[in-house]
Formats: C-alpha cells, sequence, structure tokens
C-alpha cells in the first residue's frame, strides 16, 4: 500500500475552512478504554460548534459531545467519559450541514511503538514469517496504525503522512516489506497483551532506522542533559563514522517535531521502545541522561497534551540491545546497554520508575539477512516485554520479569574465590563461557580487566576463580562484550529462562549482613553500581 497523500489533505483542515479528524483517527481504531478518557480532535469552521456522537447498536447514541472550533487554531479538542473495553461503535462529528462518520471504533488499551529499525523491521522479516503472518487473522481486535517517516524543524501539530491508517491486520498489511510498516516487535507484543487481557489494543508504530535518541527528544528534554538544541546533527562520541546502515536523520528534535508531537493529544496506556544501536556510535557516554530525560518527557508531554487522561506515570518498556559484531574489541555496545538502565543494571529503578526492560544480548543472529545488528527472533524480544508490562504496567504480582541481578559478595580471601550471591534461583547455561571479569588493585589506569572463571554454581551463588587478581577486587562486570554469547546461551539465566542482565559494580567492604555464613578468611563485599573504568 503507498502512503497516503494525507499533505493535500490536511492543508485545507488546518485552514478552519472544512470539518474532518485529525490525521490518525478513522474506521476501525481503538481507543483508549476506562479508566482515562479517550481524547478527539480534529478541524472546523473558526467559532462554529462541533458535536460529536459516539453510537452504539441501532444507533442509540451513547454519548454526545459539543464543542467549539477555537480561533487561533482552527481545531476542536474534546475528551470521551471513560468507556468500558468492547465495541464496535460509530463515531459522528457534526458542523452545521457537514458531518463526518467513523465506523468499526473498539475501546481497549493503546500502545505507542518507537524506535530505530528493529522496531521497524517487520513481519515479515522475522523467524516463522509465514506462520506469524498466517495467524494475523486470527487478531481482528489488535488494530495497527502506523506512521510515515518524517521530518520537521519545527513541532508539527498533525503527522504529514501515514503509512497504515488504522487496519484490521492482514498477512498483507503484517509482511507489507523490509523496515517499512508494520513492526514486527509492536505486532507480537499487542497480540501477546491481547491474549493475555482478552479484550482490543490498538498498535500505533512510530519508528524509523538508524536514528539517534537526540532526533526523538524535545529541546526540552535535550536542555536537561545539556545538549544543544540548535538544527545540526550531534557530534559523534569518537572518529568513527556511522555505518551507513545506521545513518538515518540525527538533527536533535526533528522525529519529535515531525512524528510525536503530533500525537501528545492521544490518550496512551504504554509506551515500547527499541533504539539505542545509533547511539552506540554517537554519544554513547550522555545516553545514561538523554534517555531517562526522554521518558520523563514523554511521560509529561502526553499526560498534558491528553488534558491529563494518559497517566503521568506513563508504563515505558524499552528492549536493552542485542548484539552487533562478533569477536568486537569495541565496547561500545556494553556501554550502551549498561546506560540504557541510567547506569543501574536493572529497571524499574529511582532515575527510571514505571519502566521494564527486554534483555535480548542472547539473541545474536549473526546470519540474518539484514545483517547482524538485526537480529530475527523478535519473538522472545516481545515475549520479555511482554512480562514486563504485566508487571509493571498491569500490576500483576509475583510475575518474574527480569533475569536474576547480584546482591553481595564475599571474598574468600585465602582461597583467592569470589562469591556472587543473586536475587533469584540460577541456572548456569554456559559456565565455560567467559562472562566474568574483574577489576584489580592497579597502579595502572584505567582499569585492567581480568577474567574471573566459573569454578562453582549454586543455588543463588556463583563462585568465580580469581587468579592473578590478588585480594582487592575493586570492581566486577557481567556479559560486558558487543556479542557476550551465542544464542540463548549466555552463562546464566534463571528458573523462567530469563537471561540474567549486564552489570558493572562496585565492590565496598562492609561490616557483615545478617543471614550470611562467614568463612576463614572471608571478606564481605557490598555491590553497588559502578560507572568507571569502563
Amino acid at each position: 500500500m503507498a502512503p497516503l497523500p494525507l499533505l493535500a489533505m490536511l492543508a485545507p483542515l488546518a485552514a478552519g475552512t472544512m470539518l474532518g479528524f485529525a490525521s490518525y483517527y478513522s474506521d476501525h481504531m481503538v481507543l483508549q478504554k476506562a479508566p482515562a478518557g479517550a481524547v478527539l480532535w480534529g478541524y472546523g469552521k473558526v467559532g462554529a460548534t462541533v458535536t460529536v456522537d459516539l453510537t452504539g447498536d441501532g444507533g442509540t447514541i451513547i454519548m454526545k459531545k459539543t464543542v467549539r472550533v477555537k480561533g487561533s487554531s482552527g481545531t476542536w479538542t474534546t475528551v470521551l467519559d471513560p468507556m468500558d473495553q468492547g465495541g464496535p461503535y460509530v463515531l459522528t462529528a457534526r458542523q452545521g450541514s457537514e458531518n463526518v462518520t467513523l465506523q468499526d471504533i473498539y475501546f481497549g488499551d493503546v500502545w505507542l511503538c518507537s524506535g530505530q529499525s528493529n522496531m521497524a523491521m517487520t513481519v515479515l522479516q522475522i523467524t516463522n514469517a509465514s506462520q506469524e503472518l498466517a495467524a494475523a487473522a486470527h487478531y481482528p481486535y489488535v488494530r495497527v496504525f502506523a506512521a510515515a517517516p518524517a521530518r520537521s524543524d519545527v513541532e508539527l501539530e498533525d503527522l504529514e503522512r501515514i503509512d497504515l491508517p488504522w487496519s484490521i491486520p492482514t498477512a498483507e498489511n503484517l509482511g507489507h516489506g523490509n523496515f517499512t510498516y508494520f513492526s514486527a516487535v509492536c505486532w507480537l507484543l499487542g497480540r501477546f497483551l491481547y491474549e493475555t487481557l482478552r479484550y482490543p489494543v490498538g498498535l500505533v508504530e512510530v519508528a524509523w532506522g538508524g536514528t539517534p535518541i537526540e532526533a526523538w527528544s524535545s529541546r526540552r528534554a535535550l536542555r536537561v542533559c545539556g545538549l544543544p538544541e540548535d538544527v545540526g546533527s550531534p557530534g559523534l562520541s569518537s572518529s568513527t563514522s556511522l555505518p551507513q546502515h545506521l545513518s538515518g536523520p540525527q538533527t536533535p528534535s526533528i522525529l519529535w517535531n515531525a512524528m510525536i508531537h503530533p500525537l501528545l493529544n492521544m490518550t496512551l496506556r504504554g509506551v515500547a521502545w527499541y533504539q539505542g544501536e545509533a547511539n552506540a556510535f554517537l554519544n554513547t557516554d550522555q545516553y545514561n541522561c538523554t534517555f531517562p530525560a526522554l521518558i520523563a518527557d514523554w511521560r509529561w508531554a502526553f499526560h498534558t497534551g491528553s488534558a491529563g487522561q494518559t497517566e503521568p506515570l506513563l508504563p515505558f518498556g524499552f528492549v536493552q540491545l542485542s548484539t552487533y559484531r562478533r569477536q568486537s574489541p569495541d565496547d561500545s555496545f556494553a556501554q550502551l546497554r549498561w546506560h540504557q538502565t541510567a547506569d543501574l543494571g536493572i529497571v524499574p529503578n529511582a532515575r527510571m520508575p514505571g519502566t521494564f526492560m527486554a534483555v535480548a544480548m542472547d539473541l545474536g543472529d549473526e546470519h540474518s539477512p539484514y545483517g547482524s545488528i538485526h537480529p530475527r527472533d523478535k519473538q522472545n524480544v516481545a515475549h520479555r516485554l511482554l512480562l514486563g508490562a504485566r508487571a509493571v504496567a498491569y500490576g500483576e504480582k509475583d510475575l518474574v520479569f527480569q533475569g536474576p541481578y547480584p546482591i553481595h559478595a564475599v571474598l574468600e580471601v585465602s582461597r583467592g574465590l569470589l562469591n556472587v550471591i543473586y536475587s533469584q534461583e540460577l541456572l548456569c547455561q554456559q559456565r565455560d563461557t567467559p562472562a566474568f571479569e574483574v577489576c584489580c588493585s592497579s597502579s595502572t589506569w584505567p582499569c585492567r580487566w581480568l577474567p574471573a572463571p566459573i569454578v562453582a554454581v549454586g543455588s543463588r551463588m556463583v563462585t568465580l576463580a580469581l587468579a592473578g587478581c590478588g585480594t582487592l577486587v575493586l570492581a566486577l562486570r557481567y556479559a560486558w562484550a558487543e556479542w557476550p554469547c551465542n544464542y540463548k546461551s549466555c552463562a546464566l539465566y534463571n528458573t523462567w529462562g530469563l537471561p540474567a542482565p549486564p552489570f558493572l559494580l562496585h565492590t565496598l567492604p562492609t561490616g557483615g549482613m545478617p543471614g550470611l555464613t562467614r568463612t576463614a578468611g572471608a571478606r564481605e563485599l557490598l555491590l553497588r553500581p559502578g560507572s568507571w573504568g569502563i
């Protein structure tokens, strides 16, 4: 399907001479259900009164809203009363003798999916594509919408173009082409959510390959991190040029202006984000600020733009980076994974409340026809996002949604061993994988990292050998590599099959921790997030 020619249509509407809904309202759409109210807006004759009717079976009017078209913008906005899940409904806007009607409207949960090329990959490109496409027809209540890539130097009020108007999923619109529409990660997450919730789910894709976070950030968010707001590309973090497949628009705020700002009136239930590969080459060391700043700014903007209907702590899920180059000595991907958690290792955390993460470093795909930076296993990505969404966005109690993480350690000085105690039951998938490294007492700087082989794995404890390290361990890190392990074969998982995330931790001597058996010559260490020596 060719992109809709909305540019020509929007011009007269924006001028306030015609009645119409904004670009992203159409037949088959899903609006956010109760307890929030869905926001509707559109265009009309300046000063005219617009009446919006919501009707159900048999033409019964369920709700009526009346609003005046604002003179300054030629637009009207109204908030529907909260509606329970379900449908179909009909929406009609009237202005004098004019009317516009939208059919087959449902109420459910609306999720926004954004990012770069791994979010833009279509179902056609992923593992088991033919089966996934054939199954699309079984999910008519998961509705899909895709904005077309667009850029602007100023904040736009409406989308310039749409690639896919609100649609019932089919093999054709889910497998339209490569990196076009519709997003595989977004679709699979929505499908899994529907299988859990059993009510309609609306999916809004807004993605562009090869784009850095700065392009998706408002000037307001960039100021938080002290980044330039003026037009022009942000500087590279090193002399390395961006690879060709990471060369999307880089200008600060250019995609925020054109693709996010127009959607701010939309009432959302959550956000899924898959981005970061571009920032492994661009402003890497600032991502621990730019990412939390984007999350906080989007939350404020959507809450404000929807007249308070989108909750202030909008659930925000993201995919931690997968892999790129096997055997690469570069650790920029490892750094970026760490910065994706605001240097705290796991989420939600104090700097990133209400967030959840899908670890993907064990889903590498060296033989992907789209390049190894584009792994085809998006089912596991979406499943791990689903677990986080169920726990964080939907409040499911006692649901394990992330892998094991270390909580403290014991250094057995006399034996040269380090016992790392974890938060969950452990499964050691690959004991021989060179996963752990320690930073030892040394006069050299930056830190000299040495391998710490696994010598034993207990229920919740990993024992590491410290040969050649001495007795003073300054820091510990895990899976700190661009390609840390083979497919689904990292060293540590929990009993639910979720990988332990990578980490970089300082070790600090403590006065003892209750409940821990001390051995002769042993010294307890407290682990805390680290940010140096990387």
